[in-house]
């Protein structure tokens, strides 16, 4: 009799542990899905970083390089994450190192790119302390100049800004180089003639202190060439690039880890449901 009742409590508690077990594999399913999911604009990134046209003149510091190694670490990153999908049950805890240890380094790249305090260094390229150390290089920035100038940044502002009166210039919106190199700072308090020939204001001298305003010469092939502003401007429109590389790597490598995490822990779940 005691055997009778007690099947009936035996059937149901094996009917609890399956629809358990169905819940945690539903779960396991959605966190694995997640997980590759993320991991495809990791792969649609490397296109993205070998096909995008490099910025002008970048090929003078060796960045092009660069966004190829960073291409290749990243074909590395996606098929690992995929790889440890099919470890996962055989062996999660190597798969989760194996995942592990790939995305801290590329988080920990991200947030370098970024200029995130004690992970820059003038060593690591593409770092705001690196573009710094690049254009306090004369000997390179002069190579840098005569560069921006072959490519006629300058001239071709110049160009497309003929139809645009004084009074509108100021409107117009230009790139960091642009604005740095080919005319003088707003501090200067010059009077706009054209977009190559900037004239003081009679009688006015200049109070700003700011050495770049004796550096500007109308000669087209001077302008603010020589000027910090032009070394500023060069150097933010590069930082601009890399940074969004830099929030792209760390978003995705955040993302990436949680979700490889919560996997882990979920198959773990399983295999105690099921043994």
């Amino acid at each position: 009799m005691a055997d009778e009742a007690n099947t009936p409590m035996t059937e149901h508690g094996s009917k609890r542990n399956i629809f358990k077990l169905l819940r945690v594999k539903h779960v396991t399913g959605i966190l694995s899905l997640a997980a590759f999911v993320f991991s495809i604009p990791i792969l649609a990134s490397v296109t993205w970083l070998l096909y995008m046209k490099s910025y002008d003149c970048e090929w003078l510091i060796k960045l092009p390089r660069l966004q190829i190694g960073i291409s290749i670490g990243l074909i590395f990153v996606f098929f690992i994450c995929n790889g440890a999908l099919f470890l996962r049950i055989r062996l999660p805890m190597v798969g989760i190192i194996v995942v592990t240890v790939p995305l801290t380094l590329m988080f920990t790249v991200g947030l370098a790119l970024l200029g995130a305090n004690n992970l820059e260094s003038r060593k690591i390229p593409a770092t705001p302390l690196w573009f710094k150390m690049k254009s306090d290089d004369d000997g390179l920035w002069n190579n840098i100049k005569g560069c921006i100038y072959n490519v006629h940044v300058c001239q071709d502002l110049a160009a497309s800004s003929m139809p645009v009166k004084s009074h509108g210039f100021d409107k117009k919106k230009l790139s960091a180089v642009e604005s740095g190199c080919c005319i003088p700072p707003e501090d200067c308090n010059m009077q706009h003639v054209n977009t190559t020939f900037w004239q003081k204001q009679d009688n006015e001298t200049d109070s700003s202190g700011n050495a770049d305003c004796g550096a500007w010469n109308n000669d087209r092939d001077v302008l603010c060439y020589n000027c910090q502003s032009c070394k500023e401007g060069y150097v933010k429109a590069l930082q601009s690039k890399w940074s969004k590389l830099g929030v792209f790597l760390v978003s995705m490598a955040a993302f990436l880890i949680t979700c490889h995490l919560a996997l882990f822990l979920a198959t773990m779940w399983e295999l105690h449901c099921t043994s």
